[in-house]
């Protein structure tokens, strides 16, 4: 597989996959049920976590889910991206059926669920690696599939942030935040924003303010190899920090954030069909 940002490969035919679910299991109905029976009749083998087993009500097994050829989720954008972030780093590419609001990421809606997962057992998908973003904040360091999002920590309250790209500094701004995204993560809440939509196959992040006090304010696009250091420069209130939408601490009056793109690349697994494209205009054009 190369390691270039938004580069495809078709894999070989799949024999164990890893099921990921929507927290709540009624969102889906029968669909666990449906994915069972694909399954059975195409002689692969399904593999789960602990919680989804414990979720389902189902048995012991002994398959590692760390250990399969494919991922697939049942639920929406953010059960995506809870499935991205726990399979990073394994290899396992994860490929989504939607039943969610959006589902940007999904492949393919819930009523192609036998046609697409059939299509994907047999070998018929593209895997596209996707960049992830490093954090480095309140003495740790975290991985963002989505974005990395400084925020006021008092709701209403607007705060003063730094910020500096390359090590050069651009000043700072009022505003109620900043948000740093992925590609993927450019069509959630930076979009939401007015934040620059970056088409898979850039390796770059956006950089987007949060309703900025000012007229000169304007999203960026950076490349990998420049970090991005916001400072928190609110004298009263503290910065919190959010990765992909969890807090994982607060910058104090002085204190900052690093935000860089990672080593680690996410395996967004997808029909051939189901491109970026194809699924920016039937997501937001109409």
């Amino acid at each position: 597989m190369s390691s270039n940002a938004g580069s495809k490969t078709q894999p070989a035919e799949v024999r164990r996959v890893a099921v990921v679910t929507h927290g709540r299991p009624e969102r889906i109905g029968r669909a666990l049920e449906r994915l069972q029976r694909v399954a059975a009749e195409r002689g692969v083998e399904l593999l789960y976590p602990d919680e989804e087993r414990e979720k389902h009500g189902l048995g012991a097994d002994d398959g590692e889910p760390a250990d399969a050829d494919l991922a697939v989720v049942l639920g929406g954008d953010g059960t995506m991206l809870r499935a991205l972030r726990r399979f990073l780093g394994t290899g396992v590419p994860v490929i989504g059926v939607n039943f969610g609001r959006v589902g940007f990421l999904a492949a393919f809606e819930e009523e192609a669920l036998e046609e697409g997962v059939g299509r994907v057992f047999s070998g018929d998908y593209d895997v596209v690696e996707l960049p992830v973003l490093e954090v480095e904040a309140s003495g740790g360091r975290w991985r963002a599939v989505n974005d990395v999002v400084i925020t006021s920590s008092s709701l209403g309250r607007m705060i003063e942030l730094g910020w500096a790209i390359g090590g050069e500094d651009l000043g700072s701004l009022p505003c109620d935040g900043l948000i740093c995204s992925t590609p993927s993560g450019s069509t959630a809440y930076n979009l939401s924003n007015g934040g620059p939509v970056l088409v898979w196959g850039l390796d770059a992040m956006a950089v987007t303010f949060v309703a900025p006090h000012s007229l000169q304010a304007r999203p960026l696009v950076v490349p990998r190899g420049r970090e991005l250091t916001v400072t928190n420069r609110t004298a009263d209130v503290d910065a919190a920090v959010l990765v992909d939408g969890h807090r994982i601490g607060d910058l104090e009056s002085g204190e900052h954030a690093a935000v860089r793109l990672a080593e680690a690349r996410s395996l967004l697994a997808t029909l051939p069909e189901s491109t970026f494209f194809s699924r920016y205009g039937r997501t937001f054009a109409s």
